[in-house]
């Protein structure tokens, strides 16, 4: 049996169940339990919530009502907040973070009485309850996706990089800054820039690798660039390889203005194709999410595959903080943010590539800098929001806002992790000998 707050006992003195009306306000409160941490006010005219809270949702539409009806999960409040049917106050739309915050910390649906809810559902209208055609924005149902080939196909996964990776280039450079880098920094201080800790991050990478003049390194998925051209600056040979077209083009641009063609390529193409091998080191930099957890074995192989005896690899990605979990994502980050992305814990991470005969060496949790990684772009976001919202359009960005607060928000409670792990191809002999114990600053 539900347990009933006072809240909910006094809405049934009101509206005895099964004779009752329920504008809209009361049935927020109703789910709420009376314990709504902000404002909410609806286009029927109803209210609830503090009157002077500082932080507040407007319901705008029927259209609003019909998506948060239907949307299971979080996929509800992002297609009518994306939409333009629900507005948030108190918070900037390039970083909701208290607002959501204020969400996760305080509000806990309850569910009605079965003659309530069908009180509920009179009140807001059967005709509600019938989905409708989400945003443009969103991406289709995992299901509906076949056209572009199984889940995790080459093709597929070129489709699902192109939808979050070739947005803009000038988008990227505002949100990302100089450094155009789009994974976890490594922040050596509190008091360091985005751009010193995605520095850090680099270096502490590099020196993981063991790198040095006239070594070779593979970087697959590799963004902008930013690990081939921190290499090729300190005399490696280094080829990065991604999907994204847009990428590509900034990446080769940018080697040429720094004079790094001689040592730095990145090229356009799935890392599945790269056909050189010998490699002293490979690093992996936010490729994984995208891998598909069945394919962490065939993943792992082949770039064991890449490497000389002894070489070095390096796995860098966002983790589940446990094992247990399904893989696949679900609700806004699916249609929104990664399509066909997965997560899985480190320990599924470290027996998938002890299970091919890499050697594990080293692993660090870094999820405490993902949280001010994504602070730091949202500061970005919010500091160049008109320009972001002249380029993609406010739909978008209001989708990056969303999805960068709410990852912080996960980083923060331990809902997702960091991990890097380093790895070594077994040499068996003494050239693949690393020091007793290596040791790496921050």
């Amino acid at each position: 049996m539900t347990k009933k707050t006072d809240a909910t006992r006094q809405t049934d003195a009101a509206h005895p169940a099964g004779t009752s009306t329920y504008t809209l306000a009361e049935v927020l409160e109703i789910l709420a339990g009376g314990r709504l941490p902000l404002r909410f006010t609806a286009y029927d005219g109803s209210s609830a919530g503090p009157p002077d809270a500082p932080l507040g949702l407007d319901l705008k539409s029927p259209r609003g009502t019909t998506y948060l009806a239907t949307g299971r999960g979080d996929l509800g409040l992002a297609r009518a907040y994306i939409a333009g049917d629900l507005d948030i106050d108190g918070v900037h739309p390039g970083d909701p973070y208290e607002l959501l915050k204020a969400l996760a910390d305080s509000l806990v649906f309850t569910r009605p009485s079965p003659r309530m809810m069908l009180d509920i559902i009179r009140s807001i209208g059967v005709e509600h309850l019938r989905p409708i055609a989400p945003p443009p924005e969103e991406t289709p149902a995992r299901w509906r996706r076949i056209a572009g080939g199984l889940r995790h196909s080459k093709g597929r996964d070129a489709e699902a990089i192109h939808h979050h990776y070739d947005v803009s280039n000038t988008f990227y450079e505002w949100v990302l800054g100089p450094s155009m880098t789009y994974t976890c920094a490594c922040y050596p201080t509190d008091a360091a820039s985005l751009d010193e800790a995605q520095e850090n991050k680099y270096r502490l990478v590099f020196e993981k690798l063991r790198l040095k003049p006239g070594d070779r390194l593979l970087d697959v998925g590799c963004g902008w660039g930013g690990m081939v051209r921190y290499a090729a600056r300190r005399g490696v040979r280094a080829l990065g390889v991604t999907l994204s077209t847009e990428q590509t083009r900034w990446a080769k641009r940018t080697i040429e203005e720094e004079g790094l063609s001689g040592l730095a390529e990145v090229r356009y193409g799935d890392y599945r194709d790269i056909r050189e091998s010998g490699f002293d080191a490979v690093s992996s930099i936010g490729l994984l999410e995208h891998i598909g957890v069945h394919n962490y074995p065939s993943y792992f192989e082949f770039l064991q595959s890449r490497l000389r005896a002894g070489g070095l690899l390096l796995n860098h990605c966002i983790t589940r903080p446990e094992n247990r979990t399904k893989a696949a994502a679900h609700g806004f980050i699916d249609r929104y943010v990664f399509p066909d992305g997965e997560l899985t814990g480190s320990g599924r991470i470290i027996s998938e590539a002890q299970d091919v005969g890499l050697e594990v060496l080293h692993e660090e949790n870094l999820r405490e800098h993902y949280a001010l990684t994504l602070r730091d772009w949202c500061a970005n976001l919010v500091e160049h929001w008109d320009e972001a919202v002249d380029e993609v359009g406010l739909p978008t960005a209001k989708v990056w806002g969303l999805y960068m607060a709410g990852s912080r928000l996960a980083f923060e409670n331990n809902g997702i992790q960091l991990h890097q792990v380093l790895m070594q191809k077994p040499a068996g002999n003494e050239a693949g000998r690393l020091p007793l114990r290596p040791w790496w600053t921050p």
